[in-house]
């Protein structure tokens, strides 16, 4: 198969999937189904491939749909945020030496390969930054996106399992696509394409969610635009990531797989425990509810989290904001604290 077939088929499976979890009542549905789904296609071979040419379309759109959450009560809250960023460098350091252990002394990769596949930063530059430096490109994607894969169904699960709390998408919130007049649909539409161009100009980390949300926020704030995006636009983005997601271990051997999420899931389980632990510590100094600071340190990828914060109808602007700090903050000291590892090890430092 060849073209865009395995691409229609992966969304075919993501959308069969994502139904059958809705109908099922698993919490985040359209974003856990096609996960699940396409994940088992890869492991079976299927001649599926991830619908990437839809990620320049759906990021965006992603983008404005968290910058819909922004509010003037919203921006009131920042400075009571500050707790959970000044703690984030601290959790960063400790969470990606536990990950880096994991990788490192229980699955014998190689240091760098075992640094840039522990550190807690977006895929696809760590994979750059990682490669680069003369690791392993695949065994890093493979760890980056099993961590992504097991910290949004575990999260998810949790939420739903033990907290109670719904990401279905009931009939009594669901907004049409008939609520929104002409207008909304074009200041939103521009809130995105100019929100790229400015990312992109600006250099912004994540520029194609971070600009577009930055711009759709202001029209919210101002009350330029004061609706919510239709939920159809929100279900297709869910089943958009979850097949990308599940599709990234096509082509990988049954050995691979195997090995890179059992190691995946001891990473991001002690990763998990951690931010659990600096939730509580946020929670506590700050009053902040402990389920939005436990998204806020949850190490999974910002688009996900972002809308599985959505989806869980907690504090979409704070989570983002946060995500962004750490992948900021991951991106900028990955290579200087490498350099500096290979000088202690070049000196015979422990």
């Amino acid at each position: 198969m060849s073209g865009l077939t395995p691409q229609f088929l992966a969304l075919a499976i993501g959308l069969a999937c994502g139904f059958c979890a809705y109908v099922a009542g698993l919490p985040l549905p359209w974003m856990l189904g096609p996960m699940i789904g396409n994940t088992i296609a890869a492991l079976a071979r299927a001649p599926i491939a991830g619908p990437n040419r839809l990620r320049p379309f759906v990021i965006p759109v992603i983008g404005v749909m968290l910058g819909a959450g922004v509010t003037a009560e919203v921006v009131a809250l920042i400075p009571t945020w500050l707790p959970t960023l000044i703690l984030l460098p601290v959790f960063l350091l400790i969470a990606g030496s536990v990950a880096y252990l994991v990788y490192r002394r229980v699955g014998g990769y190689d240091p760098v390969t075992a640094f840039f596949s522990a550190a807690p930063g977006g895929l696809n530059e760590m994979l750059v930054i990682g490669g680069e430096a003369g690791g392993d490109e695949r065994r890093i994607a493979l760890a980056h996106a099993a961590r992504v894969l097991l910290v949004i169904g575990f999260v998810a699960l949790f939420f739903g399992a033990v907290l109670g709390v719904s990401t279905g998408g009931s009939s009594s919130n669901w907004i049409g696509l008939a609520e929104i007049g002409v207008r909304d649909y074009v200041l939103l539409a521009l809130c995105a394409v100019l929100g790229v161009w400015f990312g992109k100009v600006a250099r912004l980390p994540a520029a194609p969610v971070f600009g577009p949300m930055i711009f759709s926020g202001i029209a919210h704030v101002t009350e330029i635009v004061t609706v919510a995006p239709p939920t159809v636009f929100v279900i297709a983005a869910q089943i958009t990531m979850g097949t990308i997601i599940g599709t990234r271990f096509a082509g990988a051997t049954l050995h691979e797989i195997r090995r890179d999420l059992g190691l995946a899931a001891l990473a991001s389980l002690l990763m998990l425990l951690i931010a659990v632990v600096f939730a509580e510590a946020i929670s506590m100094l700050s009053g902040m509810p402990l389920a939005q600071a436990f998204l806020a340190y949850s190490p999974g990828g910002l688009t996900e989290m972002a809308l599985l914060t959505l989806a869980l109808g907690q504090n979409v602007a704070f989570v983002s904001l946060m995500h962004i700090a750490r992948i900021t903050m991951v991106i900028a000291a990955a290579p200087l604290v490498f350099r500096l590892r290979n000088k202690q090890r070049q000196r015979g430092d422990p």
